[in-house]
């Protein structure tokens, strides 16, 4: 194959063309082209020859004045601000490397807590496995990604699970106006934390945890349909074993980790671009020297 060339888009409406509907919704592949007559091209598109054309498989979501393309899956990558959650990997004198799942690892320095750590401590405040919220502070132009804990809502998480999802499911475990995870929130009584970066930190009984994590499957494979607040509800309902309750005081913590205990960490915007999900690609450690 000495000449390359570019694969030949796809139009919507003809005969043969992939797209189909996914619920009440149209799904459609990347290199097909889309109803965009008057619209700008948005997150999840292109444009070729006045034309737009959807980059990812997604769901179709024109939003005047833009086209846009929901993928059906996607990896996390950071924007400044965003609020994710993250593992310790590793501990050093001055800071904590932590997964949050991007392609790098994020250094936590000890001066991005609101605790007073002296050089050499910090595996006294953080160890490897634990879990914080922490928000993206910047990026620089190697790509390292710096994060800070102070911040209202951000903190260390003291017991309960993390569930993790793809980042482009989020929106919809939020819900519009953050209908769906108050929904979640009032039916089981669990403490919630939504991280931006597709992971979901669920504190509560051991029955609560389970509602929520079977609540957030069924977001997750139904993600593409309208009416799933009312489906999830209806699970919760239908679940319930006694009074419903709000959500939970946040554990008592030791006076040298004390930090807020978050029930509910904000999402990104519906119409957030995510890149779409790469495969078998491991963090790399950020140059430290």
């Amino acid at each position: 194959m000495g000449r390359g060339h570019r694969p030949s888009h796809r139009r919507r409406g003809h005969e043969g063309s992939p797209s189909h509907s996914f619920g009440d919704r149209v799904l459609v592949l990347p290199g097909e082209e889309l109803p965009g007559h008057g619209l700008k091209p948005g997150p999840g598109t292109y444009r070729v020859g006045g034309r737009i054309y959807a980059s990812v498989l997604g769901l179709l979501s024109p939003r005047p004045p833009l086209v846009q393309v929901v993928p059906l899956s996607g990896r996390y990558i950071p924007k400044p601000r965003d609020v994710v959650i993250g593992t310790v990997t590793d501990v050093q004198g001055t800071f904590w490397l932590l997964d949050i799942g991007a392609p790098r690892w994020a250094p936590l320095h000890m001066t991005g807590t609101p605790w007073k750590i002296e050089v050499g401590e910090t595996d006294r405040y953080l160890r490897v496995g634990e879990s914080v919220v922490v928000q993206v502070e910047n990026l620089d132009p190697t790509g390292r990604i710096g994060v800070t804990m102070n911040g209202e809502g951000l903190g260390k998480l003291e017991g309960g699970t993390i569930v993790s999802l793809s980042p482009a499911r989020i929106p919809r475990v939020v819900g519009r106006g953050g209908s769906m995870i108050q929904t979640i929130i009032q039916r089981t009584g669990a403490q919630i934390a939504v991280g931006q970066n597709g992971r979901v930190w669920v504190g509560g009984s051991p029955e609560a945890i389970e509602r929520v994590r079977e609540a957030l499957r069924i977001i997750a494979e139904g993600a593409q349909h309208r009416g799933l607040t009312e489906r999830v509800d209806s699970y919760l309902r239908a679940t319930a074993s006694g009074d419903e309750v709000g959500p939970q005081e946040p554990p008592t913590e030791t006076a040298h980790r004390d930090a807020p205990g978050p029930t509910y960490v904000s999402p990104p915007p519906a119409d957030r671009d995510v890149e779409p999900e790469i495969e078998d690609e491991e963090p790399v450690d950020p140059d430290l020297e």
